[in-house]
């Protein structure tokens, strides 16, 4: 008896395979919409944390484009943000202008410094504070005196005429060796710093006409010494009056 052929059946299944890489776009927009919303509360610098993380973990199935560029802000600035980099940028270029006409003014005391033979008296120093014009006590006053000499009116002259265009403030003070003065005019050290600043100052506020607003002094005695005061040559660097044109903009 013949068998009877097992009639086959073919079921039909629904082809799935179009979820997976469904399941991988929802996955990878998801993981947008998360870093879209974190990044519009957390700085530059915890959203490029982000991007890396994002990066580092969908780059190493392969995939070598980069999900987030670290180097592109996906938030637009606010106006805040332009303003202060603008602001910013204004200064940096105002720092810059400043820094140079101070070495400017610098080189052209120097070449007079020089020319004038005056370099055992005076010398320029530029630091992050501004541009300092040190002077001997012996250039500008007798000794134990507050009186200018006549010597002094030639450079004094010079420095005023420098500082009438410029912007910055100025602060004129004196300075002493430690040893004690006292007479009817000059009771310590400290009237006589103070005396010679103010004195110096008044000569060049009326040599340019330059602004008063703009100037002060201030005796500083001998407390603020530059060499030790146990010798002469230290005591003579000590006694001296500084002329400190204060930097607008610093670090």
């Amino acid at each position: 008896m013949a068998r009877k052929k097992k009639k086959e059946h073919h079921e039909e299944h629904i082809d799935e395979t179009w979820l997976i890489p469904y399941a991988d776009l929802l996955t990878l927009l998801l993981a947008l919409f998360i870093v879209l919303f974190a990044s519009s509360q957390v700085d530059q610098k915890k959203f490029q944390q982000i991007a890396e993380s994002f990066n580092a973990a969908f780059n190493s199935s392969g995939n070598s484009a980069a999900i987030l560029d670290n180097n592109t802000s996906m938030v637009e600035p606010t106006a805040d943000q332009t303003m202060e980099k603008t602001t910013d940028m204004k200064k940096s270029q105002a720092k810059n202008a400043e820094n140079s006409q101070l070495l400017e003014v610098k080189k052209h005391l120097d070449s007079y410094i020089e020319k004038n033979n005056l370099s055992k008296k005076l010398h320029t120093i530029l630091s992050e504070d501004g541009l300092m014009i040190r002077i001997k006590d012996s250039a500008l006053f007798p000794s134990g005196s507050a009186r200018l000499i006549p010597e002094s009116q030639r450079f004094g002259a010079e420095i005023a005429k420098m500082l009438k265009n410029m912007p910055q403030k100025v602060v004129i003070s004196g300075h002493t060796d430690n040893v004690p003065i006292n007479n009817n005019e000059f009771p310590s050290n400290w009237e006589l710093s103070s005396k010679r600043a103010i004195n110096f100052m008044k000569y060049l506020l009326g040599k340019e006409n330059l602004q008063p607003e703009r100037f002060s002094a201030i005796g500083y005695g001998e407390y603020r010494p530059l060499a030790l005061n146990n010798t002469e040559q230290g005591r003579s660097q000590n006694r001296r009056v500084e002329v400190l044109i204060m930097r607008n903009y610093k670090d």
